[in-house]
């Protein structure tokens, strides 16, 4: 049984995601937060506490790699599971290369995102 107490943090700059993607992992059994911006989630109080997060590999401002980034500089181990619009197979390889879970192209089944969000956290 999952717990639900684990916060899954959502970064991405796409409404839709922001609104639709919580309501799926709730019913995953996840407590998820969401946030427009890299900026915003590293403003939160939620970025300690957060463990695992969705994050969006183009957004305006401070993208995805760069927020990655950013938590490594910080000695944040928070598994990542990243989503892209991005047909580029080369940027979502990279991804993986550096160190998150799963690079999943939009739009997604929830079987994937669950499975990815599985693999990031280990849970079998």
């Amino acid at each position: 049984m999952m717990d639900t107490r684990l916060i899954v943090s959502i970064v991405d700059d796409d409404e839709s995601v922001r609104e639709s993607l919580p309501d799926l992992l709730t019913e995953m059994g996840f407590t998820p937060r969401a946030f427009s911006s890299a900026e915003e989630f590293l403003k939160s109080d939620i970025v300690l506490r957060t463990g695992c997060l969705i994050l969006d590999l183009a957004m305006p401002g401070m993208s995805g790699p760069e927020l990655q980034r950013e938590l490594k500089r910080r000695q944040i181990q928070t598994p990542i599971v990243f989503i892209t619009g991005n047909q580029d197979g080369a940027a979502r390889t990279a991804t993986i290369d550096r160190g998150a879970a799963e690079c999943l192209l939009k739009p997604f089944a929830g079987t994937a995102i669950l499975n990815a969000l599985n693999a990031a956290l280990r849970i079998k």
